[in-house]
Order: C-alpha cells, then sequence, then structure tokens
C-alpha cells in the first residue's frame, strides 16, 4: 500500500507541474481577445486542461498524500510531512480559486462571443494575474517536492 501511494501521489506531482506549465506556455502564446477565433481556441484548450488535468493531478496528488500520512505513523511525526500538507491545502484552494474555476469561465465566455452569444468586450483582457498565480503554484509545487525528497528536519514534533 505504502509503494501504491508514493507511485499516485508522484504521478499526481508529474500531472500537476505539466499542466501548470502547459498553462503557463499557452498564456504565453494566447492572442488577445479582440482575435476571437483563436483567443477562443487557445482559451478552450486552457480550460481542458485545467479541468481534465490540473485537477484531477491536483485531487489525486492532494488525497494519496494525506492517506499516506494517515497509514505511516513515521509522517505524522515528521515536519516536512506537515509542512507539505499546509502548502498542499493552500494549493488545492488555490488551483480551485485561481485556476481551474476562472479558466473554465473564461473558455465557457470566449465560446459563447464566438457563436454570438455574449459581449465580446467582457473577455479577460489581463493575462498577467492568471500567469502569477501559476508561476506562484509552480513554485509551490516544486518546493513540495523538494520536501518529499530530501525531507530536511523542520518543525521536529516531540512523540
Amino acid at each position: 500500500m505504502r509503494r501504491l501511494l508514493k507511485f499516485l501521489h508522484t504521478m499526481g506531482s508529474a500531472g500537476l507541474l505539466g499542466a501548470m506549465a502547459a498553462l503557463v506556455v499557452m498564456l504565453g502564446l494566447a492572442p488577445p481577445p479582440t482575435a476571437l477565433p483563436g483567443y477562443a481556441a487557445i482559451r478552450g484548450a486552457m480550460g481542458a486542461v485545467a479541468t481534465w488535468i490540473f485537477l484531477p493531478a491536483l485531487a489525486l496528488t492532494l488525497l494519496s498524500g494525506l492517506l499516506a500520512m494517515a497509514l505511516n505513523r513515521a509522517y505524522l511525526n515528521a515536519g516536512w510531512a506537515w509542512v507539505k500538507l499546509a502548502t498542499g491545502v493552500l494549493m488545492f484552494e488555490g488551483g480551485l480559486v485561481y485556476v481551474q474555476g476562472p479558466m473554465r469561465r473564461e473558455a465557457e465566455q470566449s465560446a459563447r462571443a464566438l457563436a454570438g452569444l455574449a459581449d465580446p468586450g467582457l473577455l479577460a483582457t489581463a493575462l498577467e494575474g492568471e500567469r502569477g498565480t501559476l508561476w506562484v503554484l509552480l513554485a509551490v509545487s516544486a518546493a513540495n517536492v523538494a520536501l518529499g525528497i530530501w525531507r530536511p528536519r523542520i518543525l521536529r514534533i516531540p512523540r
């Protein structure tokens, strides 16, 4: 069970980092909303990555980490594991609130605008905020990977 959870946690982390990297690249290539067909296409792709790769990978990573902590008593006394848990919960909240939700909404809104059902003027024009959020989440994810690999002695919890 321990190896299975480690495998699932590693696969979830790889998917999560890959999804965020792909989203950063797509944001960099996104045309302005005035080029509506291209903008709607890239936002649709971003919405799909956020929904079908980012969110499941995030959930898999968090759930496998929680199960590993529950099943391995050594993790309960390891400060690095508690730091990973805290940042993992922040990643989940940030991922839902600042990545998955807004990207899905913008994909739907741009598709509606392309179909003539919504005002194209309501589309997001500042992509820098999304890019910044993704870079912060990438940094936190990389820090979590480093904590899992090196397991530093921080926040020693007495038995």
